[in-house]
């Protein structure tokens, strides 16, 4: 069963390779989508995949890479719309 998500992380997520180390574990998932930085210090991602892809990745995200601390991660369910291509890092703040 495909799932979409929406995902807010808080807590030392910038400037520690979140963003990339995401990336890089979406793609290893299979997962379409995307992962920017917020102004506020929070990471945002949305993903499209496979229900058990999108557990496993919110549960890296959970840990995020070795120099991240992470605080709390907020998941929204959305609809799926399949018009993602791949899993990229968006410039954000």
């Amino acid at each position: 069963m495909r799932k979409r998500v929406r995902v807010w992380v808080s807590g030392r997520v910038q400037g520690v390779y979140y963003r990339g180390s995401t990336c890089r574990e979406a793609d290893r998932l299979g997962l379409m989508g995307w992962v920017r930085n917020l102004a506020d210090g929070r990471v945002e991602l949305v993903a499209e995949g496979e229900e058990s892809a999108i557990q496993a990745l919110l549960n890296w995200c959970a840990e995020g890479p070795p120099m991240a601390r992470v605080d709390e991660i907020n998941v929204l369910e959305e609809p799926i719309k399949g018009v993602l291509i791949g899993f990229q890092q968006i410039r954000g703040a």
